[in-house]
C-alpha cells in the first residue's frame, strides 16, 4: 500500500486548520472558564439542553448531539449534576435509560454566560471572515461531518464517539 501524501498545498491547509482549531476552542474556554467558571463542553450540554422540547434530552441523543463518547458526556453530566445546573431523570420507556433535564439554575447560567460566549465566537471567528467566507466554512465543515458520520453509519459500528458504548433506548 503506497503512502498518499500530502501535497505542500494541503500540508499548509491542515497546519492552519489544526491551529485555529485548537487556538479558537483554547479562547472560547478560557473565556467560558473566566465569565462562567465552565469549560465550552459543559456550557455546549446546557446550550443543546436549553434548545430541546422541555429543556430535556435523552442521554444518547445528547452525546451524538455533541458528538462526544456516552462516557464523556456522563462525567460532564455528572458534575453538571452536582452543581444544580442539570437533573437526570429515568427514562419511561428503558429503566437502564437516563434523560438529561436543565433546571432553572442551569438555564439563568446559561442566559448570564451567552452574551460573552457569543462575542468570543463573534469576535475570534466571524468577524475576520467574509460573508462569502463564511458560507465556504459552513459547506467546508458540513462535508467533513458528513464523511465522519457516514463512515459510522452502521448501527453496530462504534467509528463515531457516541456509539463508543453499549446503547439502550433512552440512555
Amino acid at each position: 500500500m503506497t503512502t498518499r501524501w500530502l501535497t505542500p498545498e494541503e500540508q499548509r491547509a491542515w497546519r492552519a486548520y489544526i491551529a485555529a482549531s485548537l487556538l479558537l476552542e483554547d479562547a472560547i474556554d478560557r473565556q467560558l472558564q473566566q465569565d462562567a467558571g465552565m469549560p465550552h463542553l459543559y456550557y455546549s450540554i446546557l446550550s443543546v439542553l436549553s434548545e430541546s422540547p422541555e429543556r430535556r434530552l435523552r442521554m444518547t441523543d445528547l452525546a451524538e448531539r455533541l458528538k462526544i463518547t456516552r462516557s464523556r458526556l456522563t462525567y460532564a453530566v455528572t458534575r453538571l449534576e452536582k452543581d444544580g445546573m442539570v437533573r437526570r431523570e429515568a427514562c419511561r420507556y428503558d429503566k437502564r435509560g437516563s434523560i438529561a433535564a436543565l433546571t432553572d439554575e442551569g438555564f439563568a447560567v446559561l442566559e448570564r454566560a451567552a452574551p460573552g460566549h457569543v462575542e468570543t465566537v463573534r469576535s475570534f471567528l466571524f468577524d475576520r471572515l467574509s460573508a462569502e467566507q463564511v458560507g465556504q466554512l459552513e459547506e467546508i465543515s458540513a462535508a467533513i461531518a458528513q464523511g465522519l458520520q457516514e463512515e459510522g453509519a452502521r448501527p453496530d459500528s462504534d467509528d463515531v464517539p457516541w456509539r463508543r458504548r453499549a446503547s439502550s433506548a433512552c440512555s
